[in-house]
């Protein structure tokens, strides 16, 4: 497979509008949505920020490789963009990135689709490349210079096979292994990368040329998406005199006990290659001491404690959204059968188990909880994670109760790794198998049923009585500021934290109180279906690739996919935001002012006939989306002929 059979030339953005990093993804994620290469972007754009909090994918050098692999995805695609102007995206050489390459890849991806796109991050390291991608002008260009550099690469990989088994005979009778490690330095290296898709095979490269360069014997072990491959030997361990560990991701680091081992981020593998290599060969680096069995953090720089807190946070949420997702679609389309069949009906009564309190949503603040402890503490906290959100769930302590079992879960193994640090390294191997289990669901489930779960048990509940008696002008207030939330950042923190605190309060009701669900809904296909009105109405103030994109927009607004507004917001953030904002918060206030109720927590206009009046809900979303529309087609300004 050729690599721009994942390139398509229709989401090529050869001049990006946005100079932000922000602004910048949400461009590259609606030329997938657009195209139809991926089904779900707000999950996807989930995925793409949660690898983003790992560490930065613009990897220097002016470039940026923003990857995720996801079910969110269609097909492999990758987006290639140019920026002349440049974008801040906070690159680790601090300098901007001119050249994109968004990777999606879907989580059953082929082996071929995986191989393929190593091959495209093994030649982002040649700088004569990037420089004539940077002089292309048009989408074809680009295709048929990447046509011709992996033809060259095919070539030289054919010649390169040639010599090496032409040499074999005669080279390999005459040095042996242990000669060769008197003469050359022997070193060897891991690379991963958390979706181990592009920085992997990055790294992997980078080393080896430099190694190469250097006259170093080097050995690589790549942990990408299908596993690990070249996969070290006990022997090469034993031999090297350093360990490279480039990495983003926990690797199986126990093999490498008694051993200098450097522990860097990937890019490091990628832009520091000499510098590891050099220290490599010398021994300078840390000698490694085993864990029991836990696996010590890849790299060894500090984060900042919101963007930590963040990335936990995300971590527990996109593996609770299928849940979410899953779960209360069935529950939607049981209460539409309840109203046409009766509550006796089997179907109903089957989908109510599946998607409700005995099915999807019975996991959904343990999930969440379990997957915020792993993201902290890695395998050990999961267990006391999801026991402790089970523990919130049956003391009524609702979504906050969760978060809090989830990261106690994770710091308490934080904690107990440091307890147990000193002991006796005959007894390592129990600390993964035996203490970590039972003093972290000990001193979690403990902490949980004594102090926490009743605190916010007591919280939840008391948010609940003031939601269930607030009146009718505190209620529009409230769905005035959830609606506008929907429109803030568009799939951001804003959003989500809208979006979570009406999954909250749905949850904790009994799956009853589906008002906020309505504000919320409403709220966000009010962005995307604003753009497409604007759009087929003040034609003269759009390109014709923004009108041709703005029917996109009808769709993708009465699904509620709020993302497909993206990309107007990124080019003129003031007009947009501003006029989204307004048009969201009046119809996330119209449904409270008409007390609609919608009991499914997406679908958007598929799941419409479930709300206690579906006809008025359907009205907020059209007079906040006309509102919006107005406002944006009146501000704007004309196109210059």
């Amino acid at each position: 497979m050729r690599i721009t059979d994942l390139m398509i030339e229709e989401t090529m953005i050869m001049n990006l509008k946005s100079t932000s990093k922000d602004g910048a993804m949400d461009e590259l994620i609606a030329s997938l949505a657009s195209s139809g290469r991926i089904n779900d972007p707000v999950l996807f754009k989930e995925m793409i920020y949660k690898r983003e909090a790992e560490s930065s994918t613009g990897i220097g050098g002016g470039i940026a490789m923003p990857h995720a692999k996801t079910a969110a995805v269609n097909e492999p695609t990758v987006v290639f963009a140019k920026s002349e102007a440049g974008v801040d995206f906070e690159s680790l050489d601090g300098e901007p990135a001119h050249v994109f390459f968004m990777i999606a890849a879907p989580e059953g991806a082929g082996s071929t689709h995986l191989r393929t796109l190593a091959a495209l991050s093994r030649l982002l390291i040649d700088n004569v490349f990037i420089e004539r991608l940077l002089q292309t002008k048009t989408p074809n260009e680009v295709t048929a210079l990447f046509n011709e550099k992996q033809a060259e690469e095919a070539e030289g990989s054919e010649k390169s096979e040639h010599k090496t088994n032409s040499a074999d005979s005669s080279t390999n009778e005459t040095l042996k292994p242990a000669d060769q490690a008197e003469e050359i330095p022997f070193v060897v290296a891991v690379t991963a990368c958390p979706t181990g898709i592009a920085h992997t095979f990055m790294a992997e490269d980078a080393l080896k040329k430099k190694a190469q360069e250097m006259g170093v014997q080097i050995r690589v072990e790549t942990n990408g998406s299908e596993g690990a491959s070249n996969v070290l030997t006990e022997d090469e361990i034993r031999r090297a005199k350093g360990i490279i560990v480039a990495a983003d991701k926990n690797v199986e680091m126990a093999r490498f006990a008694g051993k200098p081992v450097l522990q860097r981020p990937v890019s490091d593998g990628i832009r520091k290659s000499e510098e590891l290599i050099s220290k490599a060969v010398k021994g300078d680096a840390p000698i490694y001491q085993a864990e029991g069995g836990a696996a010590s953090p890849a790299a060894d720089e500090k984060k900042s404690v919101g963007s930590t807190l963040y990335k936990n946070l995300m971590n527990g949420i996109s593996h609770m959204l299928p849940f979410v997702v899953g779960g209360g679609i069935l529950l939607a389309i049981s209460f539409l059968i309840e109203q046409v069949a009766g509550e006796d009906n089997p179907i109903f009564q089957l989908l109510q188990t599946i998607g409700g309190g005995e099915g999807a949503f019975h996991f959904l603040i343990p999930i969440l909880a379990g997957f915020i402890a792993m993201s902290i503490a890695d395998r050990p906290a999961l267990m006391p994670g999801m026991v402790g959100g089970l523990m919130a769930v049956n003391a009524n302590a609702g979504f906050l109760g969760g978060l809090a079992a989830g990261f106690l879960a994770g710091y308490v193994v934080i904690g107990l790794r440091r307890v147990f640090k000193h002991l006796p390294k005959a007894i390592d191997g129990l600390k993964a198998i035996l203490l970590y289990p039972v003093f972290g669901l000990l001193i979690t489930g403990s902490l949980m049923f004594y102090i926490l779960s009743p605190i916010f048990s007591w919280i939840n509940t008391g948010l609940i009585d003031v939601l269930n008696n607030l009146g009718t002008g505190n209620m529009v207030l409230l769905g005035i500021i959830l609606g506008g939330m929907m429109s803030i950042d568009m799939g951001g923190p804003f959003n989500k934290a809208a979006y979570t605190f009406a999954i909250g309060v749905f949850t904790s009701s009994g799956n009853e109180n589906g008002l906020m669900m309505a504000a919320v809904m409403a709220g966000g296909m009010v962005p995307p279906l604003a753009i497409a009105l604007a759009t087929t109405f003040f034609k003269n103030k759009f390109t014709e690739e923004e009108r041709k994109s703005g029917i996109t927009n009808y769709v993708l607004g009465l699904s509620f996919i709020t993302e497909g507004a993206i990309p107007f917001a990124a080019a003129d953030p003031l007009r947009v935001l501003t006029s989204c904002i307004v048009g969201s918060a009046v119809a996330g206030g119209l449904t409270q002012l008409w007390a609609i109720n919608l009991p499914a927590p997406h679908g958007g206009i598929f799941v419409a006939a479930l709300a206690s009046n579906a006809l008025m809900f359907l009205l907020a979303v059209v007079i906040g989306a006309v509102i919006s529309g107005i406002i944006l087609g009146l501000w704007k300004k004309p196109l210059k002929v």
